[in-house]
C-alpha cells in the first residue's frame, strides 16, 4: 500500500523524488509464530524467541519476535516499496534504532516512512543522501520499532544539475 503523497512509484524513483515530508505506509507484514521461531533459531536463539512454553514464564509473558527479525521484515518492505532498485546505491547506516514494544505471533505490522532530509552530495553530484524516519506499527497503532535510515540514492540527471549552474 502506498500513500498518494508519493510522486512516482518506488521502482522509478531517483534522489529528486525523495522530497522532505514525503510519507508512505507499507505492509502489512504478518508475524507468525513459525516465522518468529525459525528466525530466532537461526539468528537469535534466546528462549523468549524460540520456546513458547519457556517464554510464557519469562519477562514478556509469551513468545516475542527478535528485534533483529523485526528490522529484517521492515527492510524487506523498504526494498520492495520505498527504495528504487536501480537508484538505491548503499546505506552508510542507521541511527536511533529502538525496539519500543514486543512483537508477538499474530501481530500485523505496517511500516511508516517519512523523508526527513534529502541532500545532494557535493563530492559526488550523481547521488544524494536521504534520511528517513521509519516506524513499524502493529495492528493496535502502537509503534513497536523506530529508526532513522540513511540511503545513498542516484540522481536522475546524473549530477548534471549540480555541475551546470547559471
Amino acid at each position: 500500500m502506498t500513500d498518494a503523497a508519493a510522486p512516482v512509484p518506488a521502482a522509478d524513483r531517483h534522489f529528486e523524488d525523495y522530497v522532505t515530508g514525503l510519507t508512505e505506509t507499507l505492509g502489512p507484514i504478518a508475524m507468525t509464530e513459525a516465522a518468529i521461531i525459525a528466525f530466532a533459531q537461526r539468528y537469535d536463539p534466546q528462549a523468549i524467541h524460540t520456546d513458547p512454553a519457556g517464554a510464557a514464564a519469562g519477562p514478556f509473558a509469551g513468545l516475542i519476535a527478535s528485534g533483529w527479525h523485526t528490522v529484517c521484515v521492515v527492510m524487506r518492505e523498504l526494498v520492495q516499496g520505498y527504495l528504487a532498485g536501480s537508484a538505491s546505491l548503499a546505506s552508510p547506516g542507521v541511527d536511533e534504532l529502538r525496539w519500543l514494544k514486543p512483537v508477538r505471533p499474530g501481530d500485523s505490522l505496517h511500516v511508516r516512512v517519512a523523508v526527513i532530509e534529502a541532500k545532494r552530495s557535493r563530492s559526488k553530484p550523481d547521488r544524494g543522501l536521504v534520511r528517513t524516519s521509519i516506524e513499524a506499527i502493529n495492528q493496535r497503532g502502537e509503534v513497536v520499532m523506530s529508526m532513522i535510515a540513511m540511503n545513498l540514492i542516484r540522481c536522475r540527471d546524473g549530477g548534471a544539475a549540480a555541475t551546470h549552474s547559471p
